[in-house]
């Protein structure tokens, strides 16, 4: 999730379609959502797919309003041929619901989440499943801390988009230049620093 610019503008305002008197800079197209580790954050939602092995980079990205769900999102991305299937997919919770996990397995794929896991006994799903937390959590940090991009610099749904899916996009092409040229392809920050080194300001 990206943190909007500017206050908080909280639930009973908004579903009133009231903007309180001093509150001003409000990104009015923003929404809720919570996380588990970061609590509540009024702004954007990026879901992203990314390559478990040989080594993690971004297969598919949707900018969202942050209060939609995330297995609707990739479920429409699945129907639409623009999610990418895969032998396995490792995914949160959220995408433990039945109807995902039909419509991936429709589409050829296996999806694993928290609740297809056994309960009681450690098994090779457990181990499997381990991995996505390593890739994910490490991917979204290396693609933020590349572009320095942490919360949104704008307001409005599709001009933070531009900016969120522009950066996922970079990476994913310099990560393609690094593996051309035999370079450790996740050495991405430092391409793009060389670069503004470059740029005469």
């Amino acid at each position: 999730m990206y943190e909007a610019q500017g206050p908080a503008w909280h639930k009973s305002s908004r579903q009133a379609g009231v903007v309180p008197i001093g509150l001003r800079n409000v990104d009015t197209e923003s929404s809720w959502s919570k996380s588990g580790y970061r609590g509540w954050v009024q702004g954007y939602r990026l879901v992203m797919q990314s390559l478990v092995w040989p080594a993690p980079v971004p297969l598919f990205a949707a900018w969202r309003p942050n209060n939609q769900n995330e297995a609707v999102i990739a479920a429409t991305a699945l129907a639409e041929d623009h999610l990418v299937v895969t032998a396995v997919l490792l995914g949160d919770e959220t995408f433990g619901g039945a109807d995902f996990i039909q419509q991936y397995a429709a589409a050829g794929g296996w999806a694993l989440t928290p609740k297809q896991l056994p309960v009681k006994y450690h098994t090779w799903k457990c181990d499997l499943y381990a991995h996505r937390k390593e890739t994910i959590e490490l991917l979204f940090h290396r693609v933020i801390q590349a572009s320095g991009l942490k919360a949104c610099q704008v307001k409005g749904l599709g001009r933070n988009g531009a900016f969120v899916l522009a950066s996922v996009w970079l990476y994913q092409i310099l990560f393609l230049v690094n593996y051309r040229h035999g370079r450790p392809v996740a050495e991405i920050k430092d391409l793009i620093d060389d670069a503004r080194w470059r740029i005469s300001t």
